[in-house]
This record gives structure tokens, sequence and C-alpha cells, in this order.
């Protein structure tokens, strides 16, 4: 048998290929939204995913702000932040984010769900937010997302 067939073949940052996908978000729930697009720009839904180089796929999500959460979330949850001054902790609610930063609530949950190493950065770098349903993108010719599909 020979052995060197066996090889495994390591995607780099240079070789990999990155697709434009777009997701329309009205009446989706966060965390399962968040967790599509995080495969997506992770690229673990390709074949050739390779842990330690950014070969996912870039995505624009379109309506953030009509995203939903299940449940008594949306008065409930908190977010919890920092100034950076003695006594600068705030706190914030989805419903205060949504109408102040729509596509904070979505990228947060995107962040949380990504490794937390030097690759974190780069991925949200792949994630393009926009209030409404157009985007400054349609020269990459990105394909309609189907979430339904695994």
């Amino acid at each position: 048998m020979n052995t060197l067939s066996y090889k495994t073949i390591s995607t780099s940052k240079e070789t990999a290929s990155h697709s434009w996908h777009v997701i329309d978000a009205e009446n989706q729930i966060v965390g399962r939204l968040a967790s599509r697009i995080a495969k997506l720009i992770r690229g673990k839904n390709k074949p050739d995913f390779t842990p330690h180089a950014n070969t996912g796929d870039k995505v624009i999500v379109l309506n953030v702000d009509k995203v939903r959460f299940t449940g008594k979330k949306m008065q409930d949850k908190v977010y919890t932040r920092h100034t950076g001054y003695p006594g600068g902790q705030r706190f914030s609610s989805p419903v205060l984010l949504l109408k102040s930063k729509p596509g904070e609530v979505l990228r947060n949950a995107v962040k949380g769900m990504l490794p937390g190493n030097k690759l974190r950065e780069p991925y949200l770098k792949n994630l393009h937010l926009y209030v409404g349903t157009t985007h400054p993108h349609m020269a990459q010719n990105p394909k309609p997302y189907d979430l339904n599909s695994k």
C-alpha cells in the first residue's frame, strides 16, 4: 500500500476560495441564525476546512433590525460592557441595542460562537450587516443562502 497517497492537504489563506452569501434575517431567531453564520464564516461547510487558516466565506446579512428572540429574552437578556474607567460598567437590553445599533445584537451572538483566538477578528471582518434590503456588494455576485439547508 502506498502511504504517500494519504497525505493530508492543508488549505492556506492564499489557496482558499471565498464565496459570498446573502442572508435575509427578517423574523429569524438570533441564536439559530448566528450559529449558521458562524459555520459559514469559519468555512466548516467546506470539504477543505482548515482550523488554523481563514478559509471561510463572506456573509452579507440584510434586515438585521428585524431579528427576534424566543421567550422573554428581548426584555430579560442583558448585554454588559465597560467603558474602561472606574465604575464604567454599562448594561443594555436587546430592545435598546436594536434601536441604537441594530447590527450589534447579531454581531455579539456570532462573535460568541467563534473561537477566541487570533482568527476571531479576521472572521468577523467577513461578516457584513445591513439594515434594510440593500447592500453595496452587488459586484461580488452574492448567492442567496437557504437557512433551511444544513
